[in-house]
């Protein structure tokens, strides 16, 4: 398998649904919005951008088994599998707010060998492969080198749908508040990944989250020289639904803030 060049087209069909996504903005109303629940929402665009997504992906990987967040293909224990997000932060698309994107990241087994997110505002694709470095349109980017909460800017998102920590997640956010630059919510898990592995954000941590939201974001940053677990320390966070990620530099401190409170 040559994964980069596999990459490379992958990038490509992000960028297509990226152009898609961002000419349909415009023309959604209310009445195409379908309510998951009360913060999660989906339109005929996420819909139509997996199906194109993985029509094209099957092209270049027939073999591959898809984890996709509106169901268009399934997984069945195969050699290769393909972790789809069609539009990550469709809150913000909705509302006209940045960022939103296109997450798509391959595994090989259970070892994740690609990855790419596609942040359409910006028009920034990040992405990396097995055996290579991370890239935001074709710069090497590298994770921050602080090593301590005064120095550092935090990314997290909030639970929509499990809140059974939100206590505990409102008291490590206490501790970041008072120890750190500050905290941001931008909407998107794939992009605050791909920020922290370009050295924009220190770290990034959220409850409640889907494998298809994460698994591209943490490929990359992983590439770029970053580090994840779960709340506990352990390795469940592509499908547990915690996530500790910092640059290495950072992590050792800021997993010990994280798990105090959640772990």
């Amino acid at each position: 398998m040559d994964y980069k060049e596999l990459c490379f087209q992958v990038q490509n069909i992000a960028h297509s649904t990226g152009n898609f996504i961002r000419g349909e903005q415009k023309k959604i109303s209310e009445k195409n919005i379908e309510i998951k629940s009360v913060a999660s929402l989906v339109t005929y665009v996420d819909k139509t951008a997996e199906k194109q997504i993985v029509n094209a992906l099957k092209e270049l990987l027939p073999e591959a088994g898809f984890v996709a967040e509106e169901g268009t293909a399934k997984s069945n224990n195969e050699k290769y599998t393909w972790f789809v997000d069609p539009l990550d932060g469709t809150t913000n698309y909705l509302h006209g707010l940045a960022p939103h994107s296109v997450s798509i990241a391959l595994a090989e087994g259970d070892e994740l060998v690609l990855g790419v997110v596609y942040e359409i505002g910006a028009d920034e694709m990040f992405y990396s492969w097995k055996g290579g470095p991370a890239y935001c349109n074709e710069v090497i980017i590298e994770t921050a080198k602080r090593s301590k909460s005064e120095d550092t800017l935090i990314a997290t998102g909030f639970p929509y749908y499990d809140f059974d920590k939100v206590d505990e997640y409102i008291s490590a956010m206490k501790e970041l508040m008072q120890s750190t630059r500050g905290i941001r919510r931008f909407g998107s898990a794939a992009v605050d990944l791909c920020y922290v592995a370009a050295g924009r954000f220190d770290a990034f941590y959220e409850h409640a989250l889907h494998a298809w939201d994460v698994a591209a974001g943490v490929f990359i940053l992983q590439q770029a020289g970053g580090k994840t677990t779960d709340f506990s320390g352990g390795d469940n966070w592509l499908f547990g639904g915690e996530i500790v990620s910092a640059s290495d530099a950072y992590f050792p401190e800021f997993y010990g803030i994280i798990n105090k409170h959640l772990g």
